[in-house]
């Protein structure tokens, strides 16, 4: 028997979260009791719902179960930045080829597709808008990161504007920045909202447990999971719990995940929206450094700030880690915004990148109707949304170019066991943080 020793927390106030619509809504009961199910679905982010979509589509006789440890929209899932991001990504981009590019951009744009018609189709509010990204840069010695990204756009003809100086403050409300490359086809939203949203659309023959945390599996024929109280015997297991699949015993030694925290501003003042922002579109904002600090304009007047990166090998936050964010975060804001410094913020917390070391998710079949996904590697709603959905076509024996793809490319290089684990991660992230200077 497997038993589960670090376990998902709500790591200080979940702004997506907090200010999502129908935040109160209950998908489903704690999982107490002896049930029996087809197919058991461990995590309800987006990769687990994407997933129990599929399957019901392809089984709609199946009995499928679909267990969170903690509320829907509270894990990682609803506490990223909001984009859905099309194109390769800076923490994305492992393998600069035209090819590769291209269908990673065929597997981004299938998951917006694919969310937007969740979206459109059961009025999902969630404050959806094709707003595109900017990656920008405020430090010249990371302006070199715009070129290498402008390389890549051009290989594969991908559409993008080379924005600086009076423009690009007039399109942001803030001087901060020399340059931008603006993309057109990312999507901006409240990520709580939308994974919420998708669940509230899962079929009848889906069953779905909220606040249950897995305490044990026993492998076997069924697979038994177990809560405190409660468990489900299934025929066939789906772990897609990212930063935690070690915790399971299927994965070792393959996933880094890096904590890094996020505050969200209360809403601008009349007087400040028209003195600064009157004809300012929402956006969100990527950095040319990866350790730089990720800026969003919300559609409620909201300003949002996400940097810091740590490892914290008990993947939850501490209130120490939380206050050093927050003053952090203060110091980003008022940098950029030096006329709002009156603003507060509303809400911090922290959340994890489940990162591999050579950028490539994890794909596996473990035999005897047992699979692990995860490894989403910082763009996690386009890349769990696809390869939730592509499981279950690879668990029905579907073929098609894009799981051969997914095969291909799901091969995580090794990372060394703790304490080396932790002190190689941490010395990486505060070089990286230092490079970074003022786009942190």
């Amino acid at each position: 028997m497997q038993k589960i020793r670090k376990f998902p927390k709500v790591d200080g106030d979940l702004g997506w979260f907090e200010t999502s619509p129908g935040r109160d809504q209950v998908f489903g009961e704690r999982l107490k009791g002896v049930h029996h199910a087809d197919i058991a679905i461990i995590g309800a982010g987006y990769t687990g719902l994407s997933l129990a979509h599929r399957l019901a589509e392809l089984n709609p006789g199946a009995r499928i179960a679909l267990v969170d440890a903690l509320r829907i929209g509270q894990g990682t899932s609803g506490r990223n930045a909001g984009f859905i991001i099309d194109l390769p990504h800076n923490l994305d981009a492992a393998e600069p080829d035209v090819e590769h590019d291209r269908m990673l951009h065929r597997l981004n744009t299938f998951s917006i597709s694919r969310l937007e018609q969740f979206k459109t189709r059961y009025g999902i509010d969630c404050s959806w808008q094709q707003a595109g990204k900017y990656m920008a840069a405020h430090e010249s010695s990371n302006l070199s990161g715009l070129d290498s990204f402008v390389s890549t756009l051009r290989s594969s003809n991908f559409d993008y504007e080379d924005i600086s100086g009076a423009e690009l403050s007039k399109r942001l409300g803030t001087s901060y920045y020399q340059r931008a490359i603006y993309t057109p086809g990312n999507i901006l939203m409240n990520p709580a909202s939308l994974v919420r949203g998708v669940a509230s659309a899962l079929p009848k023959n889906v069953t779905v447990f909220e606040q249950s945390p897995i305490i044990a599996c026993e492998y076997g024929a069924p697979h038994v999971i177990r809560s405190v109280g409660g468990e489900i015997r299934a025929a066939c297991l789906v772990q897609t719990t990212n930063s935690f699949g070690e915790e399971f015993g299927q994965l070792a030694n393959r996933l880094a995940p890096v904590f890094t925290y996020a505050s969200l501003t209360e809403p601008l003042s009349d007087r400040d929206f028209e003195t600064y922002f009157k004809s300012v579109k929402p956006w969100g904002l990527t950095s040319a450094h990866p350790a730089g600090t990720t800026v969003r304009l919300t559609p409620d007047r909201r300003i949002f700030i996400r940097n810091v990166l740590d490892f914290e090998p008990q993947l939850c936050s501490q209130a120490e880690g939380l206050q050093r964010a927050w003053q952090q975060h203060r110091l980003s804001f008022e940098r950029r915004f030096p006329q709002l410094k009156h603003m507060t913020f509303h809400y911090t917390w922290g959340g994890m990148l489940c990162m591999t070391l050579n950028h490539q998710s994890v794909f596996m079949d473990c035999g005897d109707n047992l699979y692990v996904v995860g490894g989403c590697n910082g763009v996690g709603v386009a890349k769990g949304t696809y390869l939730g959905y592509y499981m279950a076509d690879y668990i029905n024996k579907n073929t098609s170019a894009e799981l051969d793809f997914i095969l291909a490319h799901s091969q995580p290089s090794w990372v060394p066991p703790d304490p080396l684990r932790t002190l190689g991660a941490r010395i990486r992230l505060k070089y990286e943080s230092r490079n970074a200077g003022g786009d942190i």
